[in-house]
């Protein structure tokens, strides 16, 4: 073969190679890219986003655990929740009320009041007062206010009743105070003389009012008149609840038909105590 025929089909073939080299950078270019799209589908499956969206869809459809608002938000101060009248009549040689100790006086206060009247050789006549006021919050686990209120107001008279000690005791439902109220009677004798015990306990709405009023005639005076005591502690105790709906505004105070018949606020659900600071003398 001569040089030219050699020279002239070399410069046929070269073009040929050309393209068959462009077309093989072309493939190679392009498996990257479907190599690329290829994994870019792979991790946009359903496990990517899908999962966390019907999850969020599934939270969202479920509703959340709702309570009725407790109806009280609030108490009055426990040393106020008296008339300066009543305080008179039922303590009238105290010269102020001892405030008892509370972390959080809008669920829990305590008040007490001691009056002794000294006659001399005659005697004495010795009175304690005591009211107790204890609120409790509707909770979503535990449940209503009012239903934690009527649960601790039940082991409250349990408790007096059980009273170690009492003799003659006795137990009477109370009629025109709160929602409900019970009041426990008994005599406790100590060393200086016996004592005539009235305890008070009331439940209005989710708030829980213990009133103790007992007397004592001491150094040889006569021992008051157990009755009277009695009478004298109902009243209190429903003055106590008045104050009580006074302090969580006009509308509870009245039961206006703007309010619910109970005269209940709104209020945001939280954990209740479940204590008091009750006592005895």
């Amino acid at each position: 073969m001569s040089e030219g025929t050699m020279q002239r089909r070399a410069q046929r073939e070269q073009p040929e190679r050309a393209k068959r080299l462009t077309r093989v950078l072309v493939c190679a270019a392009a498996v990257p890219v479907m190599l690329v799209a290829t994994g870019c589908s792979s991790d946009s499956g359903p496990d990517d986003g899908g999962g966390d969206k019907a999850a969020s869809a599934s939270a969202s459809a479920s509703p959340s655990p709702t309570v009725q608002a407790a109806a009280y938000r609030t108490l009055p101060e426990a040393c106020r929740a008296l008339s300066k009248k009543t305080l008179e009549d039922l303590a009238p040689k105290a010269k102020s009320g001892k405030e008892g100790g509370s972390d959080d006086v809008a669920s829990r206060a305590s008040c007490s009041w001691s009056s002794l009247d000294n006659n001399g050789v005659k005697g004495s006549q010795f009175r304690w007062l005591n009211v107790s006021l204890l609120r409790f919050e509707s909770d979503t686990t535990r449940g209503p206010g009012d239903k934690l209120a009527q649960e601790y107001y039940d082991k409250q008279v349990r408790e007096i009743r059980a009273t170690p000690g009492a003799k003659g005791l006795n137990a009477q439902a109370v009629t025109g105070t709160g929602d409900e109220a019970t009041a426990v009677r008994y005599d406790l004798k100590k060393k200086e003389g016996t004592f005539k015990q009235q305890t008070v306990v009331v439940r209005v709405e989710n708030v829980v009012v213990t009133l103790d009023y007992n007397g004592a005639g001491l150094a040889g005076d006569k021992t008051p008149d157990a009755a009277a005591l009695l009478a004298d502690a109902k009243k209190a105790a429903k003055e106590a609840v008045l104050s009580v709906t006074r302090a969580n505004g006009p509308a509870a105070a009245s039961g206006s038909p703007s309010a619910p018949a109970s005269g209940r606020p709104s209020a945001p659900a939280s954990e209740a105590p479940s204590a008091s600071a009750s006592g005895k003398s």
